[in-house]
């Protein structure tokens, strides 16, 4: 793994990015922390040409984004005119904006998501899906994670580590079953605090890094995406523990 290829998924930094001026102030600390790239979320509002000068001014890639999910499928043309403002080849379609209750609104749901990944292809961008637990339901005994992406072959995987352990599978496998199709990984890690389930940064809970890490390299994965949406102290903080501890452990 190279450092540029961590990046800070700014979802984590949401309380902290509501006008232009926070957006600013926030970037700068993201730099200043160490990172070279960020994914965009969680913002608010704030004009794409104002923003990629932001990016620009402190020298952050803007290596992925999540729009809307209604847009994405209902208004791909506007999702990708944004995009190449940015100058931005990755996104991703963060949370079912039709949540799928069977087999069969799941194909649906991915023959959409399919159309929209092949408009973005045919324009320079990657479509990828971002999974939590609920995508680890079975419908006829298959997952609808797998009847997802076997019916979106255009479809490329955006994993969460903490959501696939949350759903009571393994990252490392399921990291595995998408070589060359996940351009995009979100690192949290998975731990215990008074008996419940916790997001925690990474190397601060319990799953397997080295193994997750070795897994998307081998997969291809361009862009490592730091995340904790939910902290025990300063995201800002968090963000720099998992990134120290990847720059420690997993950068050459």
């Amino acid at each position: 793994m190279k450092k540029t290829q961590i990046a800070a998924q700014l979802y984590t930094l949401r309380d902290f990015l509501k006008t232009p001026s926070d957006i600013a102030d926030t970037l700068k600390k993201v730099r200043q922390i160490g990172f070279d790239a960020v994914q965009l979320s969680g913002l608010g509002p704030i004009d794409d040409r104002e923003l990629t000068a932001i990016l620009a001014g402190e020298g952050l890639v803007c290596c992925a984004t999540h729009e809307k999910a209604a847009d994405i499928v209902e208004r791909t043309p506007m999702v990708i005119e944004h995009l190449h403002r940015l100058g931005c080849r990755h996104t991703a379609y963060p949370f079912p904006h039709e949540k799928p209750t069977s087999y069969a609104e799941t194909v649906r749901l991915a023959e959409k998501l399919n159309t929209a990944a092949e408009t973005m292809a045919a324009a320079g961008i990657t479509l990828s899906y971002h999974n939590h637990a609920h995508e680890f339901e079975r419908f006829d005994g298959h997952i609808w994670l797998d009847i997802l992406y076997d019916h979106a072959p255009a479809l490329r995987a955006e994993l969460d580590t903490f959501w696939v352990q949350a759903g009571g599978c393994d990252p490392v496998a399921w990291i595995k079953k998408f070589p060359g199709r996940q351009p995009l990984l979100h690192l949290k890690d998975f731990g215990i605090i008074q008996g419940e389930r916790a997001m925690r940064p990474i190397g601060q809970g319990n799953l397997n890094w080295p193994a997750i890490i070795a897994a998307g390299e081998a997969a291809g994965v361009e862009y490592f995406i730091i995340e904790q949406d939910v902290c025990q102290k300063s995201p800002f903080d968090s963000l720099s523990d998992s990134l120290a501890f990847l720059t420690e452990h997993f950068v050459r």
